[in-house]
């Protein structure tokens, strides 16, 4: 790999993500960073080919970033964050019921079906399944688990199976369905969810979400470089406006993983991954 170059890995996980990166690299090559990137159908390989050597740095969904840390520590080198998007941080989850329902707190929740996104999704089904737990209602012992494993590999990025656990709710084939609290004002916008028909039944603790992630025998100087000019990066810049929109971000932040703690957590209790950083849920498909 020429180390010339600095070599993004990033899932296709919506057409966009081509747009998205032409344009930064034309970006980044204006300001003296020859960039380039790698398209992966989902982030269990990208983590695998990161570890491997075949690109510099990866942008990486919450769950990746886990598996990413531990498959790093396991082989004795360090992960990092190096960059989030402003819309990364303190996100919440909900768990959201139907208005004329009688679930009225968690411990209602048992003997019902909850509706959840895809397995390997952190805001549709690791964290909030998580939550209930933490609040007395565990899951598949106290309540059924109704998944909707949309397009796997995706870590949730395609929302599609939070979108069907929501039209399963106003369905009533589930009793409760989970979803990020960003894509509850979506569904109730587009119609998947109707207005006045839902309400929250309980809503996780703040987390983040993805990050630039790069590894510590990385090349330091075109890190550091790309850091730096992501940082730089205006939503004021017309240039580079366009590419932000389409990112779902005003501005680039300094990387952090205190938000990943409740989801390393939900990792532990779902036996998603190995402490190495293996897959070891067995029904995984990607």
């Amino acid at each position: 790999m020429n180390n010339q170059t600095l070599v993004l890995g990033a899932v296709a996980y919506d057409p966009k993500v081509v747009t998205i990166w032409e344009g930064f690299k034309a970006w980044f090559y204006k300001r003296g960073l020859a960039f380039d990137y790698v398209l992966y159908s989902n982030y269990e390989r990208q983590v695998e080919a990161h570890i491997a050597g075949h690109f510099h740095i990866a942008w990486n969904s919450p769950l990746a970033w886990v598996r990413a840390e531990r498959l790093a520590r396991s082989a004795g080198r360090r992960a990092e964050a190096v960059a989030m998007r402003d819309t990364d941080q303190n996100l919440t989850s909900v768990i959201v019921v139907r208005s004329d329902s009688l679930i009225n707190s968690i411990s209602d929740l048992k003997g019902k079906k909850v509706g959840v996104g895809a397995i390997d999704s952190p805001q549709a089904t690791l964290l909030p399944l998580s939550h209930l737990r933490a609040n007395g209602a565990a899951p598949f012992a106290d309540f059924e688990v109704a998944r909707h494993d949309l397009l796997g590999g995706k870590h949730g990025d395609h929302v599609g199976g939070e979108r069907e656990a929501a039209r399963a709710l106003m369905a009533g084939a589930v009793d409760a369905a989970c979803m990020i609290d960003s894509n509850h004002l979506l569904f109730l916008s587009e119609g998947a969810l109707h207005a006045g028909a839902t309400r929250v039944l309980a809503q996780t603790a703040p987390y983040d979400h993805c990050n630039f992630t790069a590894l510590d025998d990385g090349p330091r100087d075109l890190v550091n470089s790309f850091r730096e000019l992501l940082m730089g990066m205006s939503y004021d810049d017309p240039e580079v406006r366009s590419l932000l929109d389409l990112e779902g971000l005003k501005a680039w932040k300094p990387g952090r993983v205190e938000g990943y703690r409740a989801l390393e957590r939900a990792v532990e209790e779902m036996k998603f991954y190995d402490d190495h950083g293996n897959i070891a849920v067995a029904d995984y498909r990607y």
